[in-house]
């Protein structure tokens, strides 16, 4: 049976994250939608570092798509520059410096990400596990699609080993998918059907369970009883929280 071929029912209406300090889920936005306050906390670059710059970016992303403002910072005191460039080229999109937001804009929530063992500001806490690098050569050297798609492969909890089998597998799923968007994107456009839809939600809404949403996009991949254009369509919108470029190769010949 397909991995979305649950009920509607275990879409979550808001995103809830697990609060490092209590261990339990919070709300991570208002009940308003008021301002939502992001910031990653860094302590240099290293590939945890980065992680958890990627983790603040799904954040960003998901409380985009629920309808949320966002402010989105960056606080830390070392190789701040370098981070950002490595968060840039990974697809993490631009973060203020938090190091003079004082209060801010009145906003009505503030989440931390942070690294384990590392920075404990007050307010929600998103901990991040770490990385551990056995690839060859630094991750400057790594396509960052595939790097990023390395890491999202893992909930944030658990920590990633980068190695060569790691990063072969994400390239090989990454090429595939891409070149099967850019052909479904010849067949007639279809809307994304409501269980997909609510199994991409019910998983980044629980927790960032970005591996749950690739867990969907597998399924979807392979069903013989959908239409090309709706996975198109179910690509194009997961990838709105990803960030993988899938739709990179359109114009393709089929």
């Amino acid at each position: 049976m397909p991995a979305y071929a649950r009920s509607r029912a275990y879409a979550r209406l808001v995103l809830r994250i697990t609060d490092a300090r209590t261990g339990e889920p919070v709300d991570a936005a208002p009940a308003r939608r008021g301002l939502t306050r992001v910031e990653a906390h860094s302590r240099g670059l290293d590939p945890t570092n980065l992680r958890v710059l990627l983790v603040a970016d799904l954040l960003v992303r998901a409380l985009e798509l629920g309808g949320t403002p966002v402010w989105a910072l960056l606080t830390g005191e070392r190789q701040q520059a370098e981070l950002r460039a490595a968060g840039a080229a990974l697809g993490v999109r631009p973060f203020e410096d938090g190091r003079d937001a004082g209060a801010g804009l009145g906003e009505a929530q503030v989440l931390h990400v942070v690294g384990e063992g590392g920075e404990t500001p007050d307010g929600v806490r998103l901990a991040v596990a770490p990385v551990h690098w056995e690839a060859p050569g630094p991750p400057g050297d790594t396509d960052p699609a595939v790097l990023r798609l390395t890491l999202l492969a893992h909930p944030r909890s658990e920590p990633v080993t980068v190695g060569p089998a790691a990063l072969g597998d994400a390239g090989d799923t990454l090429g595939r998918w891409r070149r099967a968007v850019a052909a479904w994107a010849h067949r007639p456009s279809r809307p994304v059907p409501d269980p997909v839809r609510a199994d991409l939600r019910a998983a980044w809404e629980d927790d960032l369970d970005t591996a749950g949403v690739l867990g969907v996009l597998r399924a979807v991949e392979t069903d013989p009883d959908l239409a090309d254009g709706a996975r198109f369509e179910t690509y194009a919108y997961a990838d709105r929280l990803l960030g993988l470029h899938l739709t990179r190769d359109l114009g393709s010949p089929a």
